[in-house]
């Protein structure tokens, strides 16, 4: 009989004590032959971050010399034709991949895409899978939960996520995709404000993007005022990924520091919230340049919250998520959510089953404080919202199909997410490959639910 605590090897923690509280402070950048004589001081500094970003396949080639390979170069061009982002990365990320073994590095996976590491999309994906803007009363506002909106002012990011949920929208048109990139318009600002002045039940607005790491400083102050001036506004949320990806921004560019810091205060005495969002996904991204951004934001008594997006070869086993929420508890980011990853294109490599999830958040209870502990959601695609990872109205997990309820989202709907079909026995994969054999599953499934 198997032991009731017997766990997979992926599950089992093995971190050493303390581990957490050490904070890479080497000059890791000097492994990178382009980089070898750079200072401190200049790697630093956000605007020679911005000025050495990579941004096209042959600049990784020009940077690395001979650290990379002819057979990782060909792959990177093959990955150009597939992936529905574009390529930029900070120097910061750049330097931390591990470039002798770069296929397997978790950063490589999240923002380098290669040709050898794309599948097939799943049948149901969706470009749109959360429905942001079929739930959008104006462009580039999204209202879902009945007291917040999702406000998204620019669809410009500091590094492309190669996972990323809004790849419609963000980055500017690759082979496979076109995007119409705005950056901040803005007509459509003011028309996202007159929304949120004319609704009075919305308290609660998060301003993404793209990432708000974008703004400039001046448009920073006027979003922020400008809705810490509507009466019924309360919380105010900015998120970006950058204190995760370009922390120099926050020791480093001080006018914008300081605006973030000055709506925050303002909000502080009118009785109102502001937060930062941001994205740590791997123990990886984790350095002392970190600790030194996040330190400045406490200093300044601003809360940051984390959500981080579960993906495979990543973040999907024990050692590797109690790691990164540890480390983020110990500068004081607070872990919020982490989503099962969506159902949208180019990114079925990333994808787990909605059973992993589950079984990695029940064996993360406990290793650190409740209040620590992140909560694992799945984004129900056609916008049912954030539920519960275990909370589905029912699993059929031999042929990957869960279905989901939002009562007070969205009355009467009923969602689907599927797992990635290359994770399914081989009967189920012969199952989802005939369209007839697809529909049955699904209808099955929502009869077992209730429905």
């Amino acid at each position: 009989m198997k032991s009731p605590n017997a766990l997979k090897p992926d599950l089992r923690l093995t971190l050493k004590d303390g581990v957490h509280r050490e904070f890479r402070s080497d000059d890791f950048w000097r492994v990178i032959p382009a980089w070898k004589d750079v200072s401190k001081e200049e790697f630093g500094d956000h605007m020679w971050q911005l000025k050495n970003s990579i941004k096209k396949v042959e600049q990784v080639k020009t940077v690395l010399g001979e650290l990379c390979s002819e057979e990782f170069y060909q792959d990177m061009l093959l990955g150009q034709h597939k992936t529905p982002m574009n390529i930029r990365i900070t120097p910061y990320v750049f330097a931390l991949i591990d470039w002798k073994d770069p296929v397997n590095d978790p950063l490589r996976k999240q923002f380098l895409p290669i040709g050898s590491q794309f599948l097939e999309d799943h049948p149901y994906y969706e470009a749109d899978s959360l429905h942001e803007d079929v739930d959008a009363p104006v462009p580039g506002l999204t209202h879902r939960y009945y007291d917040k909106v999702l406000f998204l002012p620019t669809t410009i990011c500091p590094v492309y996520c190669s996972y990323c949920t809004r790849s419609r929208l963000i980055g500017g048109s690759t082979e496979t995709v076109e995007k119409e990139t705005y950056g901040v318009n803005a007509a459509r600002m003011e028309a996202a404000f007159e929304y949120i002045r004319n609704t009075p039940r919305v308290e609660d607005v998060v301003i993404s993007g793209g990432d708000a790491f974008m703004l400039t400083a001046k448009q920073i102050t006027l979003i922020g005022e400008s809705l810490l001036d509507i009466p019924h506004i309360r919380r105010i949320r900015f998120a970006t990924k950058g204190i995760a990806i370009f922390p120099q921004k926050i020791t480093s560019d001080h006018e914008w520091f300081e605006a973030l810091a000055a709506v925050h205060k303002k909000g502080q005495a009118m009785g109102k919230a502001v937060f930062v969002h941001t994205h740590f996904s791997s123990p990886k991204e984790i350095t002392i340049y970190s600790k030194m951004a996040m330190d400045r934001l406490f200093q300044a008594g601003i809360i940051v919250r984390n959500q981080a997006v579960l993906q495979e070869g990543v973040n999907d086993n024990i050692n590797d998520m109690v790691l990164l929420i540890r480390q983020m508890e110990y500068m004081n980011v607070q872990p919020y959510y982490v989503y099962i990853h969506d159902m949208v294109p180019g990114c079925e490599h990333f994808r787990t089953t909605i059973a992993e999830a589950v079984a990695l958040e029940k064996a993360m209870r406990g290793t650190t404080a409740g209040f620590n502990t992140p909560t694992f959601v799945c984004d129900a695609p056609g916008g049912g919202g954030k539920r519960h990872i275990a909370s589905y109205e029912y699993y059929d997990q031999e042929n990957g199909i869960s279905v989901w309820t939002a009562p007070n989202v969205k009355p009467g709907e009923v969602f689907f997410y599927f797992d990635p079909i290359r994770k399914l026995s081989p009967e189920a994969q012969a199952r989802w490959a005939d369209p007839k054999m697809r529909e049955q599953m699904i209808a099955d499934a929502k009869k077992k639910a209730g429905f």
